[in-house]
């Protein structure tokens, strides 16, 4: 539950961070703007099976798309509601930013990842499941009441 930094992308994560904290959070992007990400303990897994599989399991390409969730900023934004109630998402402030939107809107909101699904890699099932993640991983970072 690291404080947010300077990176473009920082608000995705704060996006849960601090309002399960019961902190504001800046969300400076439209709902509809499409994203594709993995849960920190999914890209894990996807380094550790990398690690571990056979150069024949490999093959001859040295790149691999790890699996990715394809969603909205907007879905991103109701999971926590789901998870702990409307008090989550009244601590979103929708506050456009261009620079930011243009960025991120320049980043790939699907991808292609059967060679990751070869391996037995799998993506998170949807957000709801990254946002209980990070709860029972960092239970000390919550404020809010969980469902």
């Amino acid at each position: 539950p690291a404080r947010p930094n300077g990176a473009a992308s920082a608000f995705f994560s704060g996006m849960t961070r601090e309002p399960l904290a019961g902190e504001r959070a800046r969300v400076p992007v439209p709902p509809e703007t499409p994203v594709a990400l993995a849960s920190p303990g999914s890209t894990i897994a996807g380094f550790v099976r990398a690690a571990e599989v056979s150069d024949a399991q490999w093959g001859p390409r040295t790149a691999i798309n790890l699996p990715s969730l394809k969603t909205t900023v907007g879905e991103m934004a109701a999971a926590p509601e789901r998870v702990a109630g409307r008090e989550a998402t009244a601590l979103l402030d929708w506050q456009p930013d261009p620079a930011i939107d243009k960025l991120v809107r320049s980043w790939p909101g699907d991808l292609a990842w059967d060679r990751a699904r070869s391996l037995g890699l799998r993506a998170d099932p949807d957000f709801d499941s990254i946002v209980r993640s990070y709860i029972a991983e960092n239970p000390q970072a919550v404020r809010l009441a969980v469902r």
